[in-house]
């Protein structure tokens, strides 16, 4: 809060304005918020000047209402616009809390009056992480009857996919279900979210502010544009530090079938800060040539003038730094389509399955190489969507590093249509980025937490995966922690693609890390991955669980973090005698108590 004072026009007297002073200026935080009730409910019963308070023995005056924000979030945007709402609710006079869905007790919600909700989806339809216990809980029979909730829901998803914004949907609906009335109606947000978001949230903050009688803080307009934002630098999403970078190594062998590399980043005079588990936000350009052949198969004026937020720009400085051009997605072979009169692109939008089978693989170029046409700049325009940043989980701790940050970025390259692709982020920082040269970055700071006592750890990352692990490691080092640590990493080859090889081995000889398992898939007839090497060593991953062991997964979201979720399963099933739902009920409850987490995309 501000120190600074602020002068209010007072309804009081003078004297009464005094009196009240001297009286609330012992209270506890508590007996305030108590009294703030009480006259809150003498106000709207109509109570008279100088009405008696209740004697002891008598029912105390209801608690002040609580508009309560709750998110799932895995990258950090679900979070980013509860935040967003919490802020411009308290603007408008309202009381609230802002909280994680992994952070909120689900038996809470019989308690609640309003509330809103914003929340990702995963994978094939999933929650994220950190609402996955609240998700089951509004499903299951022990879910209460909400006749008395006042709610609105926001979702954010990616209509690339097919389980569009499901995690959302599921919300909405189980609140429904339970008697709660929507008293704004739920918005589905694609990948470019900032525009229907900041909408929802002045919408369902005024309703909540009408629907709570907040009076005249209620008329107040609220607007997500107005939020602070709570960090020790100035710089975050949307004002992103200009970063140097100063080392592009290759870190896989010269036959491996992956390019893996090791990027250091100076954050020097950023002011930025981050813990291992944090993620790094890349604002990457898209390919200048790219940018220059769509320029020239649809006809377009490279210098044509193109209004992005506020500004002014040229069509190639728009596309180059502002729209997405790697990622194909159906919404622009609709409107490709349409604005071209494209018969073929057209009859093909109609079918979800084909639509989505032809995009795969299909980079933006790709299909206007197909289908070139002559339309303006700002047609094309309006197919596409807005570049968005790429988070990459960090490899190093700043105990270790001071001011700078290390990724672990494996270089999406493949060979389609007789031509060489490349992701955005990786394509950027790995081929086109020379060292010393700038890059826009943020911190994007997670749930995935190292335990805050000596417990044991158990990371299981392979591939890129192994980051945030790396960090770990930096951390418990520098820092001389007494946590017990085991190692599952995977890759096809030992010789070429053993990541930080060196690093685990030194850590091994000093005991920082006191067991590694490894899996090379390729380096045998039958195939062997992480969760194989888990199940090999089931009675001492038991052991460690047992002992109160933190169990992290970093990596591929649609098989790997599956796959080793199901052997976790088994494990506990076989070491601890249970039952299938037994053995779910204690991975839930490890869930719970933040002693599993995943850091998976």
């Amino acid at each position: 809060m501000s120190s600074q004072k602020t002068e209010l026009t007072s309804p009081l007297a003078n004297e009464q304005l005094s009196q009240l002073n001297q009286i609330t200026a012992s209270m506890s935080a508590n007996q305030l918020a108590w009294v703030s009730g009480y006259l809150y409910g003498l106000s709207q019963a109509g109570a008279p000047a100088g009405a008696a308070a209740p004697v002891a023995g008598t029912a105390a005056p209801a608690k002040a209402q609580t508009l309560t924000v709750l998110y799932g979030s895995q990258t950090g945007n679900a979070k980013g616009v509860a935040q967003q709402a919490a802020a411009a609710a308290e603007a408008a006079g309202l009381q609230v809390r802002c909280i994680s869905m992994g952070d909120y007790k689900p038996k809470e919600l019989k308690s609640e009056t309003h509330l809103l909700i914003t929340s990702c989806t995963q994978g094939e339809g999933d929650p994220p992480d950190d609402a996955i216990e609240f998700h089951e809980f509004l499903a299951s029979k022990k879910a209460p009857k909400l006749s008395d909730v006042k709610y609105s829901v926001l979702a954010l998803g990616d209509s690339s996919y097919e389980f569009y914004c499901q995690t959302g949907k599921d919300f909405d609906e189980r609140l429904a279900k339970l008697g709660a009335t929507a008293i704004e109606p739920r918005v589905d947000c694609d990948v470019e979210y900032e525009t229907d978001a900041a909408g929802w949230v002045e919408r369902a903050v005024a309703a909540m502010a009408k629907e709570m009688q907040a009076g005249a803080a209620a008329q107040v307009s609220v607007s997500a544009a107005s939020t602070p934002t709570a960090s020790a630098s100035q710089y975050n999403k949307k004002n992103p530090f200009t970063a140097t970078l100063e080392t592009n190594q290759k870190i896989t062998g010269r036959d491996s079938s992956k390019d893996i590399r090791h990027f250091e980043i100076s954050l020097e005079d950023s002011g930025l800060t981050y813990q291992p588990g944090d993620s790094l936000g890349i604002w990457f350009r898209n390919d200048e040539k790219m940018v220059d052949e769509i320029i020239e198969k649809l006809g377009l004026d490279a210098a044509a003038s193109i209004k992005v937020d506020d500004s002014e720009v040229s069509l190639k400085e728009a596309l180059i730094r502002h729209y997405e051009l790697t990622l194909s997605h159906p919404g622009f072979v609709s409107k490709f389509a349409e604005v071209t009169n494209n018969a073929e692109l057209a009859k093909l939008a109609e079918d979800r399955a084909a639509l989505r089978e032809y995009i795969d693989g299909r980079q933006l170029i790709d299909i206007i190489r197909e289908h070139a046409a002559s339309l303006s700049a700002e047609q094309f325009i309006a197919c596409l969507r807005r570049l968005t940043p790429r988070l990459y989980s960090i490899a190093s701790s700043q105990a270790e590093v001071d001011e700078e940050v290390h990724l672990t970025v494996g270089v999406v390259r493949y060979e389609a249509f007789g031509e060489e692709h490349f992701g955005g982020a990786s394509g950027f920082l790995a081929e086109r980025l020379e060292e010393g040269g700038e890059v826009d970055v943020f911190v994007e700071h997670s749930h995935f937490r190292l335990p805050e006592d000596n417990s044991p750890v158990i990371m299981v990352g392979p591939g890129t995966g192994v980051a945030p692990f790396r960090a770990f490691m930096q951390e418990i080092d520098a820092a001389d922690r007494e946590n017990d640590t085991w190692l599952f990493f995977g890759n096809p080859n030992f010789t070429e693609d053993f990541l930080y090889q060196v690093e685990w081995q030194s850590y091994l000889k000093d005991g920082v890390l006191n067991k590694i398992d490894l899996a090379f898939s390729r380096d045998q007839a039958e195939k062997v991955y992480v969760q194989d090497r888990m199940l090999e060593q089931a009675e001492s991953v038991w052991q460690w669980l047992e002992k109160g062991a933190y169990f992290y997964v970093c990596g591929d979201a649609s098989r790997m973090a599956k796959d080793v979720h199901e052997a976790l399963i088994t494990i506990v099933q076989e070491q601890g005698g249970k039952s299938r739902e037994d053995a779910e009920a204690y991975i839930n409850e490890l869930r719970k108590n933040k002693r599993y987490q995943r850091d998976v995309y």
